[in-house]
């Protein structure tokens, strides 16, 4: 079900949790840090999705300028005596709690970063456990198993937490998963053009994207990466937070039907069309 490895991390000097449970970026906990740049103090949250170059920070950081990285804990400075070989800036070393160290560029705009394991057995057998591969059945999940199941309305089709979403392009009708993700082409409020990958899986609401994307804002456009046909909806607004939608369509009792998302960074809106709402039910489909 797991398409996205969220890291743990935690400080290498005081050994203390980086996770920040309370500000979510990519809709995941995020990794807190103090931060130095431009002469500037202030606190970075750096997304824990790895592969996502995504943040949310107090202060500006100006691409091409180094920043110092502190432990809010310890408040000593994170560096290393290794360059990055892509601009030779230092690199930020954390440690994994599965054993092994992420370390990334201390140059803003730089997206090189590296994992070391320092037993990779030990390191895969954890990411098996927590990701899906091999796991073990919660205390609670037992009970609720033994719970009799709800009687169901046989005239809808329920699509259930964790289904696959089988999506397509509204226009073109070409199937928008590619690798295991559904994936789309976007324009972020800088009017930088990439590519943004969504979980597949109804209310698993991890992503990441190719360039940055700021947090609480709506992008400019969602399209499609195969006819480059723009998906938002202008007559349709997120019934969460009113931003503007975007709509892709879904293979559902053997047709697509209509299903929005909601455009802004971090909102977890999605909804279906009046049309679909009447044979269709989205299982906890309050947010996407």
């Amino acid at each position: 079900m797991y398409n996205f490895v969220s890291l743990n991390v935690k400080c290498p000097i005081c050994g203390h949790s980086f996770m920040d449970e309370e500000h979510l970026v990519d809709n995941e906990p995020s990794i807190k840090l103090n931060i130095k740049i431009a002469a500037k103090d202030g606190f970075i949250n750096l997304s824990s999705i790895y592969g996502s170059y995504n943040y949310v920070c107090n202060v500006d950081t100006p691409n091409n300028d180094i920043a110092e990285f502190t432990c809010p804990h310890c408040h000593e400075e994170l560096h290393s005596n290794i360059e990055c070989k892509v601009c030779k800036a230092p690199m930020v070393p954390f440690y994994l709690d599965m054993g092994g160290i992420v370390s990334v560029c201390s140059r803003a705009g730089c997206k090189n970063h590296t994992v070391e394991f320092n037993d990779l057995t030990h390191a895969l057998t954890k990411f098996y456990q927590e990701y899906g591969f091999i796991r073990e059945t919660t205390d609670e999940e037992k009970e609720f198993a033994e719970l009799p199941a709800p009687e169901k309305d046989e005239t809808l089709e329920i699509l259930e937490t964790g289904t696959f979403l089988q999506a397509y392009c509204p226009e073109c009708k070409r199937s928008l998963i590619d690798a295991d993700m559904l994936r789309l082409k976007i324009v972020n409020d800088k009017k930088e053009v990439g590519s943004v990958m969504l979980s597949p899986y109804l209310n698993v609401f991890s992503s990441k994207s190719t360039i940055f994307l700021t947090e609480g804002k709506p992008v400019i456009d969602l399209k499609c990466f195969h006819c480059d046909a723009s998906l938002m909806k202008k007559d349709k607004k997120c019934e969460t937070c009113g931003s503007p939608v975007a709509r892709i369509a879904l293979g559902a009792r053997s047709k697509l039907i209509d299903f929005y998302i909601c455009s802004k960074k971090g909102c977890r809106w999605h909804g279906l069309s009046e049309d679909d709402i009447n044979e269709i039910k989205l299982e906890d489909s309050l947010e996407w």
